[in-house]
């Protein structure tokens, strides 16, 4: 498959999201749609931001004034064209402009339209507003971050908009599916705090099984041992912090005898740890005591590791487990590296994309459009001056 044939190469996407949906058009054009930002005069919010240049790359730019006759009419006629329209508008507000869904599929039977917002389309709070930490605690997924004898905390980096562009794009994916079946577009309606469930990993099995509400574990897995012991998941080592547990199953008990045996060759590996019969200890039914005298010889021996150290041997040994990186620790990393993800763009290292074909980008990366960049281009293709 060429750079050419990719996904997404025929393909046009008009995109009138907000933060809450800039990485959805991303991943979209990282596939190779030709994903055409639309921006008010003077620019959206955010605009000329690291988030926004991050997360606009590969895009071409044009300015439509929606509070004009001739700007709604002019994205109704590209609406009429295109394959794909993203927005993330609050609920009505397209359809009090006169380009709402029922229009634009009239006008275009095979277009989906994906819609993304805090809440969804209907429901009691499908009008509020959100920002990411209200979101995040919405979600429940705050409550789940952090140590157990602490507030609950967010993570530093906003997530909410990206859970929630990452399943726009995999919903308006499924309806070009659809699409390509029946002939048929769709209106996708996508719930920023429903996406962020997934984050939640294990919580709602708690309360489905066990009729309990999990609380926040720090760095410990909980629900993992039937006595209750916790589980360390991340480790001080010399330089940072790794990750890795005593699992169960096969692999865990090779990667928990791989741990074990490196700890002895190193001299750290105390009697009772060598005696311990992996083939036939459970993390799930050990005894806390037992848990709590394996951890306390682990976290000794890691904190003699640099994390480059612990990652290398990970590898070569089996072990499940690797390193805490830092934003430092992505750029400097090999494997990246020799996949050749950075690219220099506007005078900016970006990643490359996440997709290649026939070893290259789906489609020539641009940097983040200059407002209304392409307006005369855009319009020549699609929409009379």
């Amino acid at each position: 498959m060429t750079s050419e044939e990719a996904p997404l190469a025929p393909y046009r996407v008009l995109d009138l999201t907000t933060e809450l949906g800039w990485l959805c058009g991303k991943i979209l054009a990282e596939l190779g749609a030709d994903v055409v930002k639309v921006e008010p005069p003077g620019g959206e919010a955010g605009r000329g931001s690291p988030a926004w240049t991050a997360y606009n790359v590969g895009k071409r730019g044009i300015t439509l004034d929606l509070a004009s006759d001739r700007g709604r009419q002019r994205l109704r006629r590209l609406a009429a064209e295109v394959d794909f329209l993203i927005e993330s508008f609050p609920p009505g507000h397209l359809e009090a402009l006169g380009l709402g869904w029922p229009v634009l599929h009239r006008d275009n039977p095979r277009l989906v339209m994906t819609s993304i917002t805090p809440y969804g389309q209907r429901g009691p709070l499908a009008h509020a507003s959100a920002s990411d930490l209200e979101l995040m605690a919405a979600s429940g997924a705050a409550w789940l971050a952090g140590d157990p004898d602490r507030p609950p905390v967010r993570i530093s980096l906003p997530q909410a908009a990206c859970w929630a562009s990452a399943h726009a794009a995999v919903g308006t994916l499924i309806a070009h599916h659809h699409r390509q079946l029946t002939g048929r577009g769709q209106h996708v309606d996508v719930s920023a705090q429903a996406s962020l469930l997934p984050a939640l990993v294990h919580a709602p099995m708690f309360w489905q099984m066990l009729g309990q509400v999990p609380r926040r574990g720090g760095p410990m897995l909980v629900g993992r041992n039937v006595h209750g012991a916790a589980l360390r998941n991340v480790w001080r080592c010399r330089d940072g912090y790794v990750t890795c547990a005593l699992y169960g199953g096969a692999a865990g008990r090779r990667s928990n005898r791989a741990l074990a045996e490196w700890m002895a060759e190193r001299g750290m590996a105390p009697d009772f740890l060598r005696a311990v019969d992996w083939d036939r200890f459970s993390a799930v039914t050990a005894d806390p005591e037992e848990i709590e005298r394996i951890q306390t010889a682990i976290a000794v021996f890691l904190l003699t590791l640099s994390k480059r150290e612990f990652a290398e041997e990970a590898i070569r040994r089996r072990i499940l487990g690797y390193p805490v990186a830092t934003v430092a620790d992505i750029v400097a990393d090999e494997q990246l590296t020799a996949r050749e993800v950075w690219q220099e763009l506007g005078g900016l290292r970006h990643p490359s994309g996440y997709a290649r074909f026939d070893g290259r980008p789906a489609r020539p990366r641009r940097p983040a459009p200059g407002p209304g960049e392409h307006d005369d281009e855009i319009l020549a293709e699609g929409v009379p001056a």
